[in-house]
């Protein structure tokens, strides 16, 4: 098997971590000046790395490789969230990189191709998963149109004439290219840390189906008046909110997570007793059934609060994706790379992340890797993954992808 260099590994992460570098993480949002600057210097290093390396019109990187015969596909992101960790992204596209370098180094695995993606917007600044949506077909231009930064209103046509991009053609896959897609990922949580265990192999991609819950209630005086007539949404919204906690955890499979990010108060004065709530709820797993049974007790805890009256509750479904299933032979190809590399240290698992991943599995198979997070701590400025666990799991990477391309 070709061998990876790990210094020139680690130099290429941490050089991108200097683009919008923040404490020990980045602060590199879609189309800021530090990640179109990190894209640019990625395009160059898949250049010098002998591939053909261009950004197209929505801003992903791809670096196409020469060789003969069918590719395997690689890639991750570059952007981060905001004021988050060096790794979510860019530990993918420079495995990739490092991958298309070690086998063409390689005489015996020269003939071998990788192509390398750096999709755009994964974590969904401007919209969701733009990148390899749009490399798919599915992103229109009446979509892109109607994008803005979801943080400062920004439209996407605006960022993308500011980043000289307008007017490139937007690049879709080939038919018959490439024989599959894998990506590697920091884990994103304490699994593979908490049992000792070096890589995981994904084994799915976790649904994420999301709902907008309104109460409306009374917006009246906090001070004069009574609680008996009260209709307050907040405390409604709140309600509703336990119940799920208390309800939930005895219909949910053992990977079933539910959050509740955002809760809005209206007017939000603290002398107002508000007349409106919103409260945005997520579910994810992997299993479609449990999502289901899921949604079932949450229409049900509606019905129930809304059974008093004082401040009914709307439910509003926005957005419901499937789980998205890694290929067998791919993950089997990872298994045989891990094993060899770290006997006895590799767990398959799903992903309760969303990835670029669970769209090109809709046209090719595909796969994932993930190498621990320490702590378990993603999307905040103190991810981390330890060096060695780094050049181990790009080791695996490269190995898997041979055997992918060889089987």
């Amino acid at each position: 098997m070709p061998e990876i260099d790990p210094g020139r590994l680690l130099g290429d992460l941490r050089a991108l971590a200097k683009f919008g570098a923040y404490k020990t993480g980045v602060h590199r949002p879609t189309f800021s000046r530090e990640d179109v600057e990190a894209r640019h210097w990625f395009a160059d290093r898949l250049a010098e790395a002998g591939l053909d390396a261009t950004i197209d019109g929505i801003g992903s990187v791809f670096g196409f490789s020469r060789a003969p015969g069918r590719k395997m596909l690689t890639g991750s992101h570059l952007e981060s969230q905001n004021h988050a960790g060096w790794l979510d992204g860019p530990l993918g596209v420079v495995y990739g990189l490092e991958t298309a370098r070690a086998l063409a180094e390689d005489p015996a695995t020269a003939d071998l191709g990788v192509d390398v993606a750096a999709w755009c917007d994964e974590e969904g600044h401007f919209g969701s998963f733009l990148g390899s949506r749009s490399f798919m077909g599915l992103l229109s231009e009446d979509e892109i149109d109607k994008a803005r930064n979801r943080y400062d209103g920004t439209p996407l046509r605006e960022a993308l004439d500011k980043a000289a991009l307008s007017g490139r053609p937007r690049l879709q896959f080939e038919a018959g290219r490439h024989t599959g897609y894998v990506e590697a990922h920091i884990e994103q949580g304490d699994t593979l840390e908490g049992g000792d265990l070096k890589i995981g192999i994904v084994t799915a991609i976790v649904a994420i189906w999301q709902y907008r819950l309104t109460a409306t209630g009374e917006q009246n005086h906090a001070g004069t008046t009574g609680m008996a007539r009260r209709r307050d949404a907040g405390l409604a919204i709140v309600r509703l909110l336990g119940e799920i906690d208390r309800r939930f955890p005895g219909l949910a499979g053992p990977r079933t997570v539910w959050t509740c990010g955002r809760i809005t108060l209206e007017p939000g004065a603290p002398s107002i007793i508000p007349g409106r709530a919103e409260a945005l709820l997520q579910i994810r797993d992997a299993d479609a059934a449990v999502l289901e049974r899921l949604q079932a007790e949450l229409q049900r805890l509606v019905e129930e609060a809304n059974r008093d009256g004082r401040c009914p509750i709307g439910i509003e479904v926005m957005s419901q994706s499937t789980p998205a299933l890694m290929d067998e032979s791919l993950q089997a190809a990872i298994a045989a790379a891990a094993e060899a590399r770290c006997p006895g240290k590799a767990l398959r698992m799903p992903s309760g992340a969303g990835h670029d991943a669970q769209y090109l599995a809709r046209v090719m198979p595909g796969a994932m890797l993930f190498v621990p997070s320490i702590g378990g701590i993603s999307h905040h400025w103190t991810e981390n993954t330890a060096d060695a666990d780094i050049v181990l799991g790009a080791q695996v990477f490269c190995d898997a992808v041979v055997r992918m391309l060889r089987r």
